[in-house]
């Protein structure tokens, strides 16, 4: 592991929506380089967990701290410029633009152009389908495509650091592999990954790392390699 400060360190957190509370100090770190997983059934708390890095809910207590700045009360759009970039379940695209302008809204921060450029080439390599579909609206692409191109919009924001929340939700087992063989190669190049998934085998195929969340607490941890070994994921992830 890198032997260096993480680059997100998520310090016992506790969130509530109302008075139900949702999160019971989770906490998690993330190596510069790394791809973390989080794995947990319905409702056990991933998502609430990757909003809460994005700044969409703030913790009521516990603090989020990303590349020595504590980010647990900033706006999603400072945490966004500071280097977090989210992939959201459910792909949340703007549906009546094109599949250009979902990129380059990605981007929407950002006023280098030539870099802003030579990025929307990279996301081209990792999803060589999107080149072809770039005036046809977002709403107008399979399920696939969507999502291939709302990781694609999380990139051209530039991250240090990218957030990926069920990536394979609804895909056909074939583009389940697609998928995950991106986001690994993602990480091969040097990407930053803290990736929820209910599809245990996948995460924990692709991960160096990963956490076990079952009703809003971490339950388990370490190298994928150990926690397959452990009885909490054997009997409730992988059907052992």
């Amino acid at each position: 592991m890198n032997e260096n400060n993480p680059i997100l360190e998520v310090d016992e957190i506790e969130v509530f929506y109302g008075e139900t509370q949702a999160l019971f100090g989770v906490s998690l770190d993330v190596y510069e380089g790394e791809l973390v997983t989080m794995i947990g059934g319905n409702g056990a708390g991933k998502t609430t967990t990757l909003r809460t890095i994005s700044g969409l809910i703030n913790p009521r207590t516990g603090t989020i701290t990303f590349e020595d700045t504590v980010i647990s009360d900033k706006a999603p759009d400072e945490i966004v410029k500071l280097g977090i970039a989210q992939s959201p379940e459910g792909r949340m695209l703007f549906p009546e633009l094109t599949v250009k302008e979902n990129l380059r809204a990605g981007a929407y921060h950002r006023s280098d152009e030539d870099e802003i450029q030579e990025d929307l080439e990279e996301v081209y390599e990792y999803f060589p389908q999107l080149p072809d579909l770039l005036d046809h609206k977002a709403n107008d692409l399979s399920g696939g495509q969507q999502q291939m191109l709302t990781i694609g919009r999380a990139l051209m924001s530039d991250p240090d650091l990218l957030l990926l929340d069920e990536p394979s939700l609804g895909l056909a087992p074939q583009l389940v592999t697609t998928i995950g063989g991106i986001v690994e190669d993602l990480r091969d190049a040097g990407q930053t990954i803290l990736l929820v998934e209910q599809n245990a085998e996948l995460a924990l195929d692709i991960s160096d790392r990963g956490y076990v969340i079952q009703t809003g607490e971490v339950v388990a941890s370490g190298p994928t390699e150990e926690l397959r070994e452990t009885d909490v994921v054997e009997s409730a992830y992988l059907g052992h």
